[in-house]
């Protein structure tokens, strides 16, 4: 039978892992640009990477969505969520790079 306890001191464990996994990934992307080890090409990668697992990372120990059967209402809303958002940046930048173009 599962406790309140139980379910607060798992809950507590998830956000400590999922921050220390955050401020660990945060100082590596740091640590890529500050210290240039690699072309400047693959600093993107790298960072681009982190940023990646970093969004993983936080879906999964703060908002709670994994792949279960109950989290998968809320993945499907914020995939559309972002696909409205980058529906919307995308139309605004071709409206503006064709005025641009315009009146060049």
């Amino acid at each position: 039978m599962k406790t309140l306890a139980s379910d607060k001191h798992r809950d507590v464990q998830a956000y400590v892992t999922g921050y220390g996994l955050a401020v660990a990934l945060t100082g590596a992307a740091f640590a890529a640009v500050r210290w240039q080890t690699f072309a400047a090409s693959t600093t993107l990668a790298v960072v681009l990477g982190l940023a990646l697992v970093q969004l993983v990372v936080r879906f999964r120990f703060f908002l709670h969505v994994n792949l279960s059967r109950s989290s998968r209402d809320n993945l499907w809303l914020i995939l559309f969520s972002v696909l409205i958002i980058a529906l919307m940046v995308s139309g605004t930048l071709v409206i503006l790079f064709n005025l641009r173009q315009r009146m060049m």
